[in-house]
């Protein structure tokens, strides 16, 4: 693990979670694997604030932990885990693009709890909906089980792994820590439940009061609330699921800018019919007939069958292998390809890494150093005389970009020797792209982009601390008396605790931070594509 991994980690960590879990985490991820107790003694934390962490860390499966031969119990961080948390933003946008509403904020109270059960996470999101309803207006249950059921079989959502029954029913002396296991034809099945209700308002502090009151005299009396249906059954989101839809969109891009719309609806509807059915890591979709895909496209696309064979031995015949022809039968069976290999690397509407290193090399090194690089892309190996010619770039400036590329890492150098001894006047000194290693250097400056955004974005916010805790109290005062019926004077005169200077500073401050999330945004989208990239390549056999 990288320096950069480790401090972009941190600062998830304590953002998110705060400072306790972040050192917690922050030990597990520079040491590797421990039992509690060298857990304990290396934080310099007590105990019950290391079990709390380590608590906080598995609900959010940021850690796992594993029971050794001798009994002890040794916790490990998942670092590419701890990763996705700077992707939580796009995991709810594209949730609210697909299912609306309920469907975004379903995804953000998993992410936001770790797991939940249905029964629960139905009732949260209903009541947060009602929240944003006219007065008079509810949002019913059924409506966002509904949603929850969609997400379950387009498996956005999965089922936590539990606790074996076989293992709860035994006599034997229960393990250290528990097993969890579950199998994978119901990771998606839905209980069958009969949530009714509608989602429930936020009262006044009076009728809260009374309600706390009333629980806890409820408590103290020994009543017990009702065991929800589902209790037991937990719910997660599935990571890889979003990946893999982030991917398709890109494939689907890519064959648009390539040929035309309507052939990048032919690869959506292939992808669409076998989005659930295609494994994670596998380097293609499930074969699917010409009759089988013209029955399923849209109805807005009134192209003939002939017209649709044509468009699919196109996309087979295409030097990048968007989709392969499986077989003849069905009228031909075709799959998209969806692993990211290096056979379409060179293309530029692909989506690869070759574009970010392109425009790495114009903001760092220039256009002539760009166009070197896309040279030695097309051209694998080059001798620097032969650079000069093909690139038309004088022999000094060549050799001084050459050198600057090489010490970034951008370009390597290979030596192919005529004699055995390596003599300097007898040997070849060809420079090539050494494309895993160059997407690695991006990946690397990626993270320490983000970082450093963070970093930023934490710094303007605790420079302008007293002004924002002003901001909040004014707002507060506002909130109560506009509830309380204040005339519109005594709401001009709070507002006026504001000056003018005071609430352009707020404006700018809010803009600084909008352009540093975006950026961040902006940046993690670079990095799926460098992981997916590494992630394809090195999988290859």
């Amino acid at each position: 693990m990288t320096q950069a991994e480790l401090r972009l980690c941190s600062l998830l960590l304590q953002e998110h979670f705060g400072e306790i879990v972040e050192k917690v985490g922050n030990s597990l991820l520079r040491t590797g694997p421990r039992p509690l107790r060298l857990l304990v003694g290396d934080t310099g934390l007590l105990p019950d604030q290391v079990k709390k962490a380590l608590c906080v860390l598995i609900q959010h499966n940021l850690v796992r932990y594993e029971v050794q031969p001798r009994g002890s119990v040794e916790y490990e961080a998942r670092s590419e885990r701890i990763l996705r948390i700077l992707r939580y933003p796009r995991y709810i946008y594209t949730a609210k693009t697909l299912y609306g509403d309920p469907g975004e904020l379903l995804v953000e109270e998993l992410l936001l709890h770790g797991h939940l059960p249905m029964s629960c996470a139905v009732a949260r999101v209903a009541d947060r909906l009602t929240e944003t309803m006219e007065d008079g207006k509810t949002m019913d249950y059924t409506e966002v089980s509904s949603t929850f059921v969609r997400l379950a079989d387009t498996h956005f959502i999965q089922r936590c792994p539990t606790v074996p029954e076989s293992s709860q029913s035994t006599k034997a002396p229960p393990p250290p820590a528990p097993a969890l296991a579950i199998a994978e034809k119901d990771m998606y099945i839905v209980p069958q439940l009969s949530l009714v209700g509608k989602g429930k308002r936020r009262h006044s502090c009076n009728e809260e009061e009374e309600g706390e009151h009333k629980a806890k005299r409820q408590k103290q009396e020994g009543g017990r609330s009702e065991t929800p249906p589902d209790d037991g059954i937990y719910w997660q989101v599935n990571l890889e699921r979003f990946h893999q839809h982030f991917r398709d969109q890109a494939l689907v891009s890519a064959v648009a800018s390539r040929m035309d719309q309507t052939s990048s609806e032919v690869v959506r509807t292939m992808l669409r019919m076998s989005e659930v059915t295609t494994a994670s890591g596998a380097s293609h979709t499930q074969p699917l007939s010409s009759n089988e895909i013209f029955r399923s496209l849209p109805a807005g696309y009134n192209i003939g069958k002939q017209v649709l064979d044509q468009y699919l031995a196109l996309l087979a015949d295409d030097p990048l292998e968007f989709v392969g022809k499986s077989g003849d039968s069905g009228g031909g069976t075709y799959t998209v390809k969806v692993t990211w290999g290096p056979g379409a690397f060179w293309a530029p509407p692909r989506p690869f890494p070759h574009p970010s290193l392109i425009l790495l090399l114009l903001h760092r090194f220039g256009s002539r150093c760009a166009r070197i690089f896309r040279l030695l892309l097309r051209k694998k190996h080059l001798e620097q005389k032969q650079v000069e010619d093909f690139a038309m770039i004088p022999a000094k400036e060549a050799k001084d970009m050459l050198y600057r590329m090489l010490s970034e890492n951008l370009v390597s150098l290979q030596e192919i020797p005529k004699t055995p001894d390596h003599a300097p006047s007898r040997t070849f000194y060809l420079y090539t792209v050494n494309v895993m290693a160059a997407a690695r250097m991006l990946l690397h400056r990626c993270y320490k982009s983000v970082a450093n955004l963070m970093e930023r974005r934490q710094h303007e916010m605790q420079e302008n601390k007293r002004l924002l805790d002003k901001s909040q109290r004014v707002e507060a005062i506002l909130a109560s008396m506009q509830a309380t019926g204040a005339e519109a004077a005594q709401l001009h005169e709070v507002e006026e605790m504001i000056t003018g200077p005071e609430r352009q500073q707020l404006e700018t401050l809010k803009r600084n931070v909008n352009k540093i999330d975006a950026s961040e945004n902006q940046v993690d989208e670079t990095i799926f594509v460098l992981e997916s990239f590494i992630e394809s390549t090195t999988k290859r056999p």
